[in-house]
């Protein structure tokens, strides 16, 4: 993609976030605006760290690795799933922030390697708020299994090496920006109870919201938005 392209798209997406926000009565610095750069080369990840990116998110650990030496100076995210063999990986890499913390077993593993690294790695709880089989995440689309659930997410909070911040979600495949909302709000409304339960956790970040949807994400309260098409244009 071509520099003035990319200028263009990102000044587009950077608009539209600020005129939601002002719509909603959020302030947009409130927002943080993840570039989703997986299968972009370095070189475009760097133009848009020059256009004032500082955040970026990864798939895969195996691709992230590489961008993240040659740019250490932005904060990246892993947005993927990360399989229980990879955590180890995960940790090592160094990613400011993991989204995609889906199971008591993998934060237990997240846990031990990130003691052993003398680090404290921050996650969020990938949580499957529209009960679609092909999603990731905690099981999280009735609410009458929210307490259970929440017990989960108290004894992550007491493993060491981990710090959990908020939760992630995705909203189904083929829905916009309107139909998005309801899954959005029933991760809010989960944040609020976990939050009531266990009010000395931090719950602080909602990672919801991607090219297709992000404006009813951020009508919903997300803090973090995961944009990477309206950025850096198809994959190849």
């Amino acid at each position: 993609m071509s520099a003035p392209q990319l200028a263009e798209n990102l000044a587009r997406v950077r608009a539209r976030v600020a005129a939601v926000a002002a719509e909603a009565g959020r302030d947009p610095a409130g927002v943080t605006l993840i570039a989703v750069s997986k299968t972009h080369p370095v070189e475009t990840v760097a133009a848009a760290a020059a256009l004032g990116l500082t955040d970026f998110g990864e798939n895969r650990v195996e691709e992230a690795a590489g961008k993240m030496r040659a740019l250490p100076s932005v904060r990246w995210h892993m947005v993927g799933h990360v399989q229980g063999r990879k955590a180890r990986e995960v940790i090592e890499a160094g990613f400011a922030l993991v989204h995609s913390l889906d199971s008591l077993k993998l934060a237990e593993r997240l846990s031990r390697f990130a003691v052993e690294a003398g680090r404290v790695q921050p996650i969020l709880f990938e949580c499957n708020v529209s009960g679609e089989a092909s999603k990731s995440g905690f099981a999280a689309y009735d609410a009458a299994g929210w307490p259970a659930l929440i017990a989960v997410f108290a004894a992550v909070a007491a493993l060491p090496g981990v710090r959990g911040r908020g939760l992630m979600t995705m909203a189904p495949l083929g829905t916009d920006h309107a139909s998005a909302r309801p899954y959005f709000r029933r991760l809010r409304e989960l944040r609020d109870a976990a939050r009531s339960a266990l009010p000395s956790a931090e719950w602080a970040e909602l990672s919801m919201g991607m090219t297709d949807d992000f404006e009813g994400a951020l009508r919903e309260g997300a803090t973090l938005i995961r944009v990477g098409r309206a950025i850096f244009g198809e994959r190849a």
